[in-house]
């Protein structure tokens, strides 16, 4: 905790500009790119989730779900088509019509969720987005997360490291450094931190 990993994100999710070093987006620098230019990479090419949800309390969560695409210019028929079989995965299909400070933490993580799933964006940078989530429900999001994230770009931050075992990297940070990184195999069988990490959590479940 409190290493940089949501600074790291953010950084790489084009929200805030590195002081140092270079991010790279299809061979494009983009501190070199505008602000109109970010916005439009974030809005078409990049879909967030992260802890504090970012929903607005004056839009019902449908709307919440929605507000990505209508940026983008999407049709509300096409999108309330495609979100009905979403809201199911999701089991938020009776609180479509609420407002996000009329539902728990678990269900906002929830339609946060939705709203990723809905927009389908080739990256996804994904900030513990299952932590407000019992065992059961993200055991289940999870498996939609894997095949959601066929085919495309994903960056991943979580302390419960089932989460990432899948992973094609994976890299460990503490104290503003890379501790270790490679796949979990690799990381277990060399029993550094991510092994001692891993193992203490298996205990406790």
């Amino acid at each position: 905790s409190g290493c940089g990993k949501t600074t790291l994100l953010k950084i790489m999710g084009t929200i805030d500009r590195p002081t140092k070093g270079k991010v790279f987006y299809e061979d494009v620098d983009v501190r070199k790119l505008s602000t109109d230019q970010l916005a439009e990479l974030r809005k078409n090419r990049i879909g967030f989730v992260f802890q504090d949800f970012n929903l607005l309390d004056t839009f019902n969560i449908q709307d919440n779900i929605f507000l990505p695409l209508v940026l983008a210019g999407e049709s509300y028929e096409d999108m309330k088509s495609r979100l009905h079989p979403i809201a199911q995965q999701m089991r938020i299909q009776e609180i479509l019509h609420k407002f996000p400070y009329e539902v728990s933490g678990g269900q906002k993580q929830r339609v946060s969720i939705a709203r990723i799933f809905l927009k389908n964006p080739p990256i996804l940078i994904l900030d513990e987005a299952t932590s407000a989530l019992d065992s059961v429900t993200e055991a289940r999001i999870q498996s939609a997360f894997d095949e959601l994230a066929k085919g495309r770009t994903t960056l991943i931050i979580a302390h419960r490291l089932s989460t990432i075992r899948s992973a094609n990297r994976i890299i460990v940070v503490d104290e503003n450094h890379i501790l270790e990184e490679g796949t979990h195999d690799e990381l277990l069988a060399r029993g550094g931190e991510y092994a001692q990490l891993y193992n203490a959590q298996k205990r406790v479940v």
